[in-house]
This record gives C-alpha cells, sequence and structure tokens, in this order.
C-alpha cells in the first residue's frame, strides 16, 4: 500500500497575522454596515504596542476605524491601552473604481445581465472539495482548525487557566492509498502565564482539546504529540512577533493540500475577485463532490482586472471523475454566471459576516452561503445532458 502523510496548520486568534486578518474583515463589516456598496481594501499591520491601519476605503457612511480595532484586540483578549493605533486610509483610486463600475464589455457596447461591475483585480482563484470529511475539507484541515477554535473557547470560557491570546496547531495525518489512515502527529505550541508549567498545560490540553477534537478520528498510541516543543512560550502576540493581513493563506483555506491564486481574503469587499471568486471556486467545487461526479475536485476561474466575465475556467477532478473533466467545465458554465456581480448576489456577499471568517478558515462553517449546495438539481440536469449528447 501506497503511504503519504499530509500536514496542516491553524493559528489561534490572537496569533499577529491572524489577529490584523481579523481587525480587516471587522473594518470591512462596518463598512457593509454602513453602506452595501463599499469598497474596502484594508490592510493591518501589529507590532510590539502598535497597530497600523491602511489602504483604501469608499464608503458613505463615517466609520471608527480606531474604535473598531480597540473593540477587536479587547474581543481576543488584549488590553487596548497598551497599543498606539495609527490609520492612514483614503478612497479607492479613480482608475480602480472606474473599470470596476464601467466593465470592457459595457465599453464595447454588451449591456447583457450583470455586466456593469467588473472584476476588482486580476487573477487566478482556486476552490476545492474532497470527500474525505462532512465538510468536504481534508482531513488534517479539519482536524487543526478544531484544535485551535478549541483552544480559544477553553481560554474565554475559562476551562484552561493560565493560556493567553496567541497560538498555533499542526496535524500530520498518514495516508494510505489516498486514504485518511491514522493521525501521525500533533503540534500544539500555546502562549502562557509564566506561572504556569508545562506539564500543567499538556494536562490541560489534553483534557480540554485534544480527546475532545479527536474524537471522531483518534490519534493511536503512536501518534507523537508535542506540547509547546519550544519549551517556554509566555511572550507572545504582536509583541514577539509582527503581524500582517494575508499572511496565513493556507490557514484560511486547505493547509496547502489545494492550490491557492496567491490574493488574501481579509479586509477585500466582494468586489475583489481575490475573495469572491474563491468563495464562488469552492461553491462549484463542492456541488461536484456532493454530487458524486467525483472524490475530489478543484475548480479554478481567472479574471481580468475591470472585466466582467472571467477569462478562463477549468475543473479538475484528479482522475476521481465520473464524468469527463471537459463535461464538469462546460456544465459550469451553464449552471453559474461567474461575472462578479452574479456571484455576490449568489453567495450574498455584500451582508457583513467577514470578520466570522477570518480566523478557523473561510470554509469552516455550513452557515456561510458559499457552502449551500442549492444548485445541485441543476448540475445534475445538465451533466445528464451532456452524457446523452455524447453518447
Amino acid at each position: 500500500m501506497e503511504s503519504k502523510f499530509l500536514t496542516a496548520e491553524s493559528v489561534c486568534e490572537g496569533h499577529p497575522d491572524k489577529l490584523c486578518d481579523l481587525i480587516a474583515d471587522s473594518v470591512l463589516d462596518a463598512c457593509l454596515s454602513k453602506d452595501s456598496a463599499s469598497r474596502v481594501a484594508c490592510e493591518v499591520m501589529a507590532t510590539k504596542g502598535k497597530i497600523i491601519v491602511a489602504g483604501e476605503i469608499t464608503c458613505s457612511g463615517k466609520i471608527d476605524i480606531k474604535r473598531i480595532v480597540r473593540y477587536t484586540l479587547q474581543q481576543v483578549g488584549y488590553d487596548p491601552r497598551k497599543f498606539r493605533i495609527l490609520v492612514f486610509v483614503h478612497k479607492q483610486s479613480p482608475d480602480i473604481a472606474n473599470g470596476v463600475d464601467n466593465t470592457l464589455e459595457y465599453r464595447n457596447g454588451n449591456t447583457s445581465w450583470y455586466g456593469s461591475l467588473g472584476a476588482g483585480d486580476q487573477g487566478t482563484m482556486y476552490g476545492y472539495a474532497t470527500n474525505e470529511t462532512r465538510q468536504m475539507l481534508p482531513l488534517p484541515v479539519v482536524l487543526v482548525n478544531s484544535i485551535t477554535k478549541r483552544l480559544d473557547q477553553a481560554r474565554h470560557d475559562g476551562l484552561i487557566k493560565g493560556i493567553r491570546p496567541d497560538g498555533k496547531a499542526q496535524v500530520t495525518v498518514e495516508y494510505q492509498d489516498g486514504k485518511p489512515n491514522r493521525v501521525k502527529t500533533i503540534v500544539v505550541s500555546v502562549q502562557h502565564d509564566a506561572s504556569k508549567t508545562l506539564d500543567e498545560l499538556t494536562k490541560d490540553i489534553y483534557a480540554n482539546v485534544l480527546w475532545k477534537c479527536f474524537e471522531d478520528f483518534p490519534f493511536d498510541e503512536n501518534t507523537e504529540i508535542l506540547i509547546n516543543p519550544s519549551g517556554r512560550f509566555v511572550e507572545g502576540g504582536p509583541a514577539a512577533d509582527t503581524g500582517l493581513t494575508g499572511r496565513k493563506l493556507m490557514v484560511d483555506t486547505y493547509g496547502g493540500l489545494a492550490a491557492h491564486g496567491g490574493g488574501a481574503f481579509s479586509g477585500k469587499d466582494p468586489t475583489k475577485v481575490d475573495r469572491s471568486a474563491a468563495y464562488m471556486a469552492r461553491n462549484i467545487a463542492k456541488h461536484i463532490v456532493w454530487c458524486d461526479f467525483a472524490e475530489r475536485c478543484q475548480v479554478n476561474i481567472a479574471y481580468a482586472i475591470g472585466k466582467a466575465d472571467p477569462v478562463s475556467v477549468e475543473v479538475d477532478t484528479f482522475e476521481t471523475g465520473k464524468v469527463p473533466d471537459e463535461f464538469l467545465r462546460k456544465a459550469v458554465m451553464e449552471v453559474w454566471c461567474l461575472r462578479p456581480a452574479a456571484i455576490i448576489e449568489l453567495l450574498n456577499l455584500r451582508f457583513p459576516r467577514y470578520s466570522e471568517t477570518a480566523v478557523y478558515g473561510h470554509f469552516s462553517s455550513c452557515l456561510y452561503p458559499w457552502e449551500n449546495v442549492g444548485k445541485y438539481k441543476e448540475l445534475e440536469e445538465v451533466v445528464k445532458k451532456y452524457e446523452q449528447d455524447n453518447q
């Protein structure tokens, strides 16, 4: 049997990079709450004693960014009084705004439906799904996100005393013949009070985190479990490590076990296809696996700035497909309109929910509209038609 090992990482809400993502998405939510048509590209940097917010924001309402930062710091578990907050924002470039609002298709005389909104940037966005978990995500991703989420919950609920906001985890799963077989390694590192011993920390994490996270897919006596392998982890957060938005892309998506287009999600309004098209690609890939057309599937969609229609759409089922990938690609383009305005409408992307997505992955909740597989019947009918036409 062929064995291989797949590893995924996740970080807690107080990790410096994730803190920046959370602040950026909280600013975005505030803008969308005031003006659903807001244009936001918010970047955040966190370092010792300072939070710097910069970017391009066009919003008809007044936003108190410093207040948003202070509130987010407090909710995560940091003392906002220990940070100086600096804000450097200006409106979206008129050239970019014109490209989004006055599309290439419209300028060429095409006034068809959803053609009024162009892509806010160029690039290729990827979506992925697999049937190995009910979340349709790779097992290491599901397991490791559950660890960091439970760590944060245990801290907020007081189940584990003496731990602080910064932390991270990593899980390695052994696969045999492409199927998860056993948990090989678990790594957990969490910031703690100086008075808390490693033995106390280890017992608390086993009792309140690991046993619960691995109920459905247990670790065994041969699993290597490393708790704070560097030893002492008292100083953490921005005081120990500078944070930036968009620096935990694999944590946001598929743990590095599927492709990522390179663009970050957090702090960007849905006209930025870095975010909206990545959500759409995930939605399509999930539909294909849900309909049992493939065991796993990757969808990529590429755009040019200022153009409504994508420049390319591809489907790859990694030779697990029950119908040809080309049939699926054609069906995708028939079932879904992939223009940004159509994606925003279908996935309800003007709704201010983005701060919820900033931690533990953007595909972690079945409540997100892009996780809904409501078009599965349409997809099945169109694929069946292609199969019949090619018999």
